[in-house]
C-alpha cells in the first residue's frame, strides 16, 4: 500500500509543480522577461528546463522524505546487494545442511529399522535361549533326581556286595564239606555203574522182547491194513507267482480230493479223516510263495492206516516243468526175437521207459516205481503183434500227450518188423 500511496503523491505533485511551472512560463514569456540578458525566448526555456528539474528534485527529495524503502534503494543498494548475497550463500548452505540434515535422517531412519529388527531377532534368541534354559533346568533336576537313585541304589548294592561277601565265605566254607560229599559219591557211583552194566544187560533183553511184541503186533494188524505208508491219496499243481492265501486254498482242494478218495476206497466210510501237520504246510505254503514257480504237490500215507483211524499225511514238493512234449520221441529199441517170450521183450521195454522218465524228471509211484499209463487195448496190440512178429523188430515209444514232472506219462508204443 505504501507504494501506491507513493506514486499517487508523486503524480499529484508532478502535475502541481507542472501546472505552475507551465503558468510561470507563460507569464515569462508574456512579459518577455530576461534572464541574464538572454532572448526572453531562451529565457523562457531555461525556466521550463529549471521547473523540470526543480519537479525532479522535488519529487525525489519527497520520496526519500517519506520512504525508508526508497531511501534504502537509493544509497543502500550495494549494501543491500551484499545482504542479498550473504542471504544467498546461507540459504544454500542451510539447503545443503537441509539436505545432509534430511540423508542423516534416512540414514537414521534405516539404523533404526534395522535396530527394530534386530531388536525383534534378539527377543526371539532371548525367548529361546529361555526356553532352551528351562528345559536344561528340567533336564539338570532330572539329572540331580536319577543321580540321587543311583547314589541310593549304590548303598543297596554297597550292602548286598558286603552281604555276597559274607555268603561267598560260607559257600567256600560249604564248598569244603560238598568236596568231601563228592568223594564219597564217587564211590557210590562206581558201585551204580556197575549196577547199570547189569541194567544195560537187562534194558537189552528188554528191547529184544519189545521188538518181537511190535513185529507180532504189525503181523496181527496187517490184515485190517488199507492204506500203506508213502501210498499217494492225491496231487495236483500249484501255480506260483500268488499269495499265500490262494496257494493256501489251493492245498486244500487237493487235501479234500484225498479225503473224497480215502472215502471212496473205504467204501464211504465216515470217521474216515485226514490229518496234516500244520507247520509242515505252513512251511510247503512259504517254499511256494518264495520259488515263484509252479510246484507239484503230493499228499502221501505217513504210515501204514487201518480202517477207522485218522490219516496221518505227508507233503511232498517237485517243481513242474515239462518233461515231453507230445508226439516226442521216448525210446526206439530194437530186439531179436527167439525164445524170449513177448510178455518178456514188452516189459523190458516199459522197464527201461520208467526208467528214463524218472532220470528226466517224472515223478513215480512211491510204492510201485511206475510212471507210465498204457492204454488196455493198446497193450493188447502190442503183445498180438509181438507174437505174430519173427525175426528182428524195433519197438518205438512216444508221448500221446504232453507230460510234466506230475505225470502220468501216457504212451504210444509201434512195433515194425525189421
Amino acid at each position: 500500500m505504501e507504494g501506491i500511496y507513493l506514486i499517487l503523491v508523486m503524480i499529484v505533485t508532478g502535475g502541481a509543480i507542472a501546472f505552475i511551472g507551465d503558468k510561470l512560463g507563460t507569464k515569462i514569456g508574456k512579459k518577455r522577461l530576461s534572464i541574464f540578458g538572454l532572448r526572453p525566448r531562451h529565457t523562457s526555456m531555461i525556466v521550463t528546463v529549471a521547473t523540470g528539474c526543480f519537479i525532479t528534485l522535488a519529487s525525489i527529495g519527497f520520496m526519500l522524505l517519506i520512504s525508508q524503502n526508497v531511501r534504502t534503494a537509493l544509497f543502500g543498494m550495494d549494501e543491500l546487494r551484499h545482504t542479498m548475497d550473504a542471504t544467498l550463500s546461507e540459504l544454500d548452505e542451510a539447503t545443503e545442511n537441509l539436505f545432509k540434515a534430511q540423508t542423516e535422517f534416512e540414514r537414521a531412519n534405516e539404523n533404526l529399522r534395522m535396530s527394530k529388527e534386530e531388536i525383534v531377532a534378539l527377543k526371539s534368541e532371548q525367548e529361546e535361549l529361555r526356553a532352551e534354559s528351562d528345559r536344561l533346568k528340567e533336564g539338570n533336576e532330572q539329572l540331580e533326581a536319577t543321580n540321587s537313585e543311583l547314589a541310593a541304589r549304590n548303598e543297596n548294592l554297597s550292602g548286598t556286595n558286603a552281604a555276597l561277601e559274607a555268603d561267598n565265605k560260607k559257600l567256600g566254607e560249604f564248598n569244603v564239606t560238598l568236596t568231601a560229599d563228592n568223594d564219597k559219591l564217587s564211590a557210590d557211583n562206581d558201585k551204580l555203574s556197575s549196577d547199570n552194566d547189569k541194567l544195560s544187560a537187562d534194558n537189552s533183553e528188554l528191547e529184544e522182547r519189545n521188538n518181537r511184541l511190535r513185529e507180532g503186533l504189525i503181523a496181527i494188524r496187517e490184515g485190517d491194513i488199507t492204506l500203506r505208508a508213502g501210498e499217494i491219496l492225491a496231487s495236483g499243481i500249484i501255480k506260483g507267482g500268488r499269495t499265500a492265501e490262494e496257494i493256501s486254498a489251493d492245498i486244500n482242494a487237493i487235501a479234500e480230493q484225498a479225503t473224497r478218495n480215502i472215502v471212496n476206497r473205504f467204501g464211504g466210510d465216515e470217521n474216515t479223516s485226514i490229518w496234516i501237520y500244520q507247520p509242515e504246510l505252513q512251511r510247503v505254503i512259504e517254499e511256494i510263495e518264495s520259488s515263484g514257480r509252479d510246484m507239484v504237490l503230493r499228499i502221501s500215507a505217513a504210515g501204514n492206516l487201518v480202517r477207522g483211524e485218522p490219516v496221518r499225511s505227508r507233503l511232498e514238493l517237485y517243481p513242474n516243468e515239462l518233461i515231453f512234449k507230445k508226439g516226442e520221441l521216448i525210446l526206439s529199441k530194437t530186439y531179436e526175437l527167439g525164445d524170449v517170450e513177448p510178455e518178456t521183450i514188452l516189459q523190458d521195454f516199459l522197464t527201461e521207459i520208467n526208467r528214463l522218465a524218472v532220470e528226466k524228471g517224472v515223478l513215480s509211484d512211491p510204492l510201485t516205481g511206475s510212471v507210465g499209463r498204457m492204454d488196455g487195448t493198446q497193450l493188447y496190440e502190442v503183445l498180438d503183434s509181438l507174437i505174430d512178429a519173427k525175426g528182428k523188430i524195433q519197438l518205438t515209444a512216444t508221448a500221446r500227450e504232453g507230460t510234466d514232472s506230475q505225470g502220468p506219462l501216457r504212451l504210444n508204443i509201434k512195433m515194425e518188423q525189421k
